[in-house]
């Protein structure tokens, strides 16, 4: 008698806990079937998107910059990640990082040269440069800048139609209408 009693209890609890598991797997579907995806835009050909991504680029053993990017897409065959919300973090060979905010941009991942549009923002060492759109050309390290340029600090403004940065060697050229105003704090 008391062994069959133990056999229906047995039996109950493998029935029980089956009952959890068949349960908790339709539920578990049920929530793969509700996955959002209102963040990826409609007809882009991307053949994968992801809601954020994050890369470094490293030469021998040094970061040259990372990126952080709100959304990507990749669209196959053109080796390029579409990006939105974007920060780039150039580190030159000495002195303060480059920080790039836009609100889009384009990794071409065969050069690693990065495009940047839309309320671009450059920082660096008490500067500021504010642009339409910008071009990072990774081979020669250095940022371009083809559309009007503003850049402001805490001594000088600057305007001009076109300029260059050499990240590592800090060397900027501007071309274009170049206007600026420079201000001295002279103590009598």
């Amino acid at each position: 008698m008391q062994i069959r009693k133990t056999k229906i209890v047995l039996i109950a609890l493998i029935v029980i806990v089956a009952g959890i598991l068949v349960a908790v797997f339709v539920d578990y579907r049920n929530v793969l079937d509700k996955v959002d995806v209102s963040f990826l835009p409609d007809n882009t050909g991307a053949t994968l998107s992801m809601k954020r991504l994050r890369q470094t680029a490293t030469r021998d053993g040094l970061k040259e910059w990372s990126l952080d990017a709100g959304s990507a897409q990749f669209v196959d065959g053109s080796k390029q990640a579409l990006l939105k919300d974007l920060s780039v973090t150039f580190y030159p060979k000495e002195g303060e990082p480059v920080l790039v905010t836009a609100d889009e941009g384009i990794l071409k991942i065969d050069s690693n040269d990065i495009e940047a549009s839309g309320n671009v923002v450059v920082k660096r060492e008490g500067y500021r440069l504010d642009t339409e759109s910008i071009q990072y050309e990774h081979s020669r390290r250095m940022i371009h800048a083809r559309r009007p340029v503003k850049i402001t600090g805490e001594a000088f403004s600057l305007a001009a139609d076109a300029m260059s940065i050499e990240l590592d060697t800090k060397k900027t050229e501007f071309r274009g209408n170049v206007q600026g105003v420079l201000r001295d704090h002279i103590f009598l």
